[in-house]
């Protein structure tokens, strides 16, 4: 007789959320409905919505000798948590304790920001140091309510399980140093019948140095402790029903999507949806395991379950073609230009590296068959930085007139069209181009590279809400016939 292991699950609750008391009750009641089904859950929350924010705000204005955002925070800090422990936590005995914790935690954040004020300065350390009291707050609040509700619950600091390396602000994961201590740290709890309650987004060193996984870092942690334990399944909870076919801000009529692969979800979070963090689908991918995003405030809707890229080794092919627009604004487009660049062999090596030194992204790249110029995106913040990055690196070709130029757009903004067969079908490209051409929008640099699952296209910043409107339209009308 086979004996079958228990299942095990791991959720994670966003900043909205647990954002109030009514919404971490929410979340509390949700935890116990799922635990009949599920043997072994552990659950990843992030910081109570804004709670971030105002901690990493503080500590930079602490660094130039403003302490008045330090005070505030710490008043609403302690008012927002003290006001769900006081809803939410029946027993006085344990409400009076979790409080007293708050306290404690939000004047050691105190302490760190005065030290950053006689300091001058907030390195990416002690940012990071800043930014994890936001999980560390709302960790002990969860457990507490959980226990409330009836269900046995145990906070746990993810400076015990995710070890990283000192990349402070985007730190990255050893798996087999977060493997061993996940598993030595949750697996008695879990077989206790106790559900961890796990702070998101934080980690740290083997020495033991607090770490932060990257702003909305809390799916990653929550797909990261799903691989290593591992899980059966990954349910992300967030404030809407799902993966959308577009920004419903900007087109009313999007819907939620039942399913997608990982591979257009992995372009979607990357290319701006907001729905999941970029790096969360690999872990689970690597590991087999499912997921699923929900919404907390209608926890009745199904929402959005990933689904494989392939099945029998065959690409999936889905009922769309094209399953979802998004944008991302805000961005530049960097052009380097000149005749001399023409078989000269390195050059946008030495570009990207130079790119590179500043700690920026590049979302998008385009060249020319002829040679004579690159172009590519970057975050509208960091143009400048680049732009002197690329003079530095460029000096002697633009004092010799090999490279004409280095310059960059106004703003821009970064339209992609997401769906499995935007590569293999016939006249997908068409179809949107023709589109974009009928309301008047120019397109001003396009990338269809090796991702089958994707084509970007740069538009003015005027343009993207129209654009992204226009090209939704298409979702109804790429449906397969086949």
């Amino acid at each position: 007789m086979t004996v079958k292991s228990a299942k095990t699950l791991v959720m994670k609750f966003g900043g909205t959320s647990v954002g109030s008391a009514q919404a971490m009750g929410q979340a509390a009641e949700i935890i116990k409905q799922a635990r009949p089904e599920w043997e072994r859950m552990v659950v990843v929350t992030s910081a109570i919505s804004g709670a971030t924010n105002a901690l990493l705000d503080s500590a930079t204005h602490a660094a130039k000798g403003d302490l008045q955002p330090l005070l505030d925070t710490e008043k609403s800090l302690l008012a927002n948590h003290g006001k769900i422990a006081d809803e939410q936590i029946t027993d006085p005995t344990l409400r009076a304790q979790v409080k007293q914790d708050v306290a404690h935690l939000i004047t050691a954040f105190g302490n760190l920001c005065r030290a950053i004020a006689v300091l001058g300065e907030a390195s990416p350390r002690a940012l990071d140091a800043v930014a994890s009291l936001g999980e560390r707050l709302s960790v002990r609040v969860l457990a507490a309510v959980c226990e409330s509700h009836g269900v046995a619950a145990k906070y746990v600091e993810s400076t015990q399980l995710v070890i990283t390396n000192a990349s402070f602000q985007n730190a990255h994961p050893d798996f087999g140093a977060t493997t061993l201590a996940t598993r030595s740290i949750l697996n008695p709890l879990l077989d206790a019948g106790i559900v961890p309650i796990v702070t998101g987004f934080i980690g740290a060193t083997p020495e033991g140095v607090v770490t932060t996984l990257g702003r909305g870092g809390s799916d990653y942690s929550a797909a990261i402790l799903g691989a290593v334990l591992p899980a059966d399944d990954v349910w992300i909870w967030t404030d809407v029903d799902g993966v959308m076919t577009a920004d419903p801000r900007m087109v009313p009529e999007a819907r939620t999507l039942p399913e997608i692969s990982y591979g257009e979800i992995a372009e979607l979070a990357y290319y701006g949806a907001k729905v999941l963090h970029p790096k969360t689908v690999r872990p689970v991918v690597e590991a087999g395991i499912g997921l699923r995003i929900c919404n907390t405030f209608n926890p009745s809707h199904p929402g959005t379950r990933l689904v494989a890229n392939t099945k029998n080794g065959k690409p999936v092919q889905s009922e769309r073609i094209i399953k979802a627009v998004t944008a991302i604004r805000k961005q530049r487009l960097v052009t380097i230009e000149g005749r001399g660049m023409l078989g000269v062999p390195g050059v946008a090596a030495r570009a990207f590296a130079a790119v590179a030194s500043t700690g920026t992204s590049v979302p998008l790249i385009t060249q020319a068959s002829s040679e004579q110029s690159i172009c590519f995106a970057v975050p509208s913040e960091s143009v400048e930085a680049v732009l002197t990055a690329l003079a530095r690196i460029f000096s002697a070709e633009l004092a010799d007139r090999d490279i004409d130029r280095v310059w960059a757009t106004e703003d821009v903004s970064i339209i992609t069209v997401v769906g499995t067969g935007t590569r293999n079908t016939p006249g997908v490209a068409g179809h949107i181009f023709s589109k974009l051409g009928q309301i008047n929008v120019n397109v001003l640099a396009i990338a269809h590279g090796s991702s089958d699952v994707s084509v970007s296209l740069v538009v003015e910043s005027v343009d993207d809400e129209k654009s992204v409107r226009a090209l939704h339209e298409l979702i109804v009308s790429t449906a397969r016939t086949d």
